[in-house]
């Protein structure tokens, strides 16, 4: 395979070499995770699946950490979305439920251990800033349509809302490693509901 130049930084553009090689490279690390675990990526590693220099990719990322955060960060982005049930509680649920199964598998598990302990360095913190804030803003539609079918009072801060479902989900998976189920779920969720809809 040819070894395309990915040495400046790194751009959001679909298309072009330059995002080919990005979307290798960011695959090959995911790759790695899912086959040995986060422990097993490191620039030599990526760069043989990738079938990029391991230099390029040094320049490109920098660290370890940047790189495996920034897989994370693009496949997650991808990969929980935003159900449409009608009701509120059945939203939530859906919602939460697959965030759970994403948390139970090893890029899961990986992303939320990475995005606790990663150096606060300025790419590291912009980069969490923008999933969660682009997580924030596909899933406040949950609460706006909730408000708009009169589920919840108007003002209802979505932010606050969505938080407070997926906290403790990330708390087991991080802290307790406790299991998440569907019961555990539907408390979380009926909790939430009932306390966010007494607010008149």
């Amino acid at each position: 395979m040819s070894q395309p130049a990915i040495d400046e930084q790194p751009r959001r553009r679909t298309g072009g070499r330059s995002a080919r090689v990005r979307d290798a490279v960011l695959q090959a690390v995911l790759d790695t995770i899912s086959d040995h675990g986060p422990d097993a990526v490191t620039m030599n590693e990526t760069a043989r699946r990738a079938g990029v220099h391991a230099t390029s990719i040094q320049r490109r990322w920098g660290t370890r950490e940047k790189l495996i955060l920034d897989a994370l960060l693009a496949y997650s982005s991808e990969q929980l979305p935003i159900p449409d049930t009608g009701s509120l509680r059945n939203d939530l649920v859906a919602f939460a439920q697959s965030l759970a199964v994403y948390l139970s598998t090893p890029i899961g598990q990986t992303l939320t251990r990475t995005m606790g302990v990663a150096d606060d360095d300025a790419v590291l913190a912009a980069g969490r800033a923008d999933f969660w804030q682009t997580r924030y803003d596909a899933a406040r539609v949950i609460v706006d349509r909730a408000v708009a079918r009169r589920e919840l009072p108007g003002g209802t801060d979505p932010l606050l809302v969505i938080e407070m479902v997926i906290a403790p989900l990330h708390f087991r998976t991080l802290l307790t490693r406790e299991p998440i189920d569907t019961e555990l779920i539907e408390k979380i969720v009926g909790a939430v509901e009932r306390g966010f809809a007494q607010q008149v």
